[in-house]
């Protein structure tokens, strides 16, 4: 059993900003397998397999600082434990439609990130982080709210798309083969 977790704001004032990348690719994700969300305790969750795998997919409805909350909740729930959780977000420094997977290591100042490692009291889980680029003349908690661009939205949708790819290849051939294929420029 995996858990799959997009981070992202819940709303639709939040719905295309750079911050809900994470909630576009399990959108995606559950597209693709035919599910739907159904609100749970502090998430939207489904339950579904990718080929054969169980997993269950989760967006978190507790707002990016406090993601953790409802990961935490939801991985002693269904017994999942961080090394089999992939959690998919944005990164301010890949640039925009980048996706690259990575096992393990800090929150790289994304408060989301850093919410999960604290409830969940772990940072090994496998990142799956979609580029939303920077700019250096906007603070980035107020270039994270924000929509893309219409040159962006192109790479962006392509983006969610492979980073949907990247989590079904990290679940079904392991972290090291997708990054192997997606980490490459």
């Amino acid at each position: 059993m995996w858990a799959l977790v997009g981070l992202g704001n819940p709303g639709r004032k939040y719905a295309r900003t750079r911050h809900n990348v994470g909630f576009r690719v399990l959108d995606e994700l559950a597209r693709r397998l035919g599910l739907t969300f159904t609100e749970k305790d502090l998430c939207l969750f489904a339950r579904g397999s990718l080929d054969g795998v169980e997993a269950v997919l989760v967006e978190p409805l507790t707002f990016m600082n406090r993601s953790g909350l409802a990961v935490r909740r939801v991985l002693r729930q269904e017994g999942i434990p961080p090394t089999r959780t992939v959690l998919v977000h944005d990164d301010l420094d890949l640039e925009t439609g980048r996706v690259k997977v990575k096992p393990g290591g800090g929150a790289g100042g994304h408060r989301g990130v850093e919410s999960v490692i604290r409830e969940v009291g772990s940072p090994d889980f496998i990142h799956v982080k979609v580029g939303i680029g920077r700019d250096p003349d906007i603070p980035p908690e107020e270039y994270v709210l924000r929509p893309f661009g219409g040159g962006e939205r192109a790479l962006v949708d392509e983006a969610v798309a492979t980073a949907a790819d990247a989590v079904g290849d990290v679940v079904l051939r392991g972290p090291e083969r997708a990054m192997s294929l997606y980490n490459r420029r």
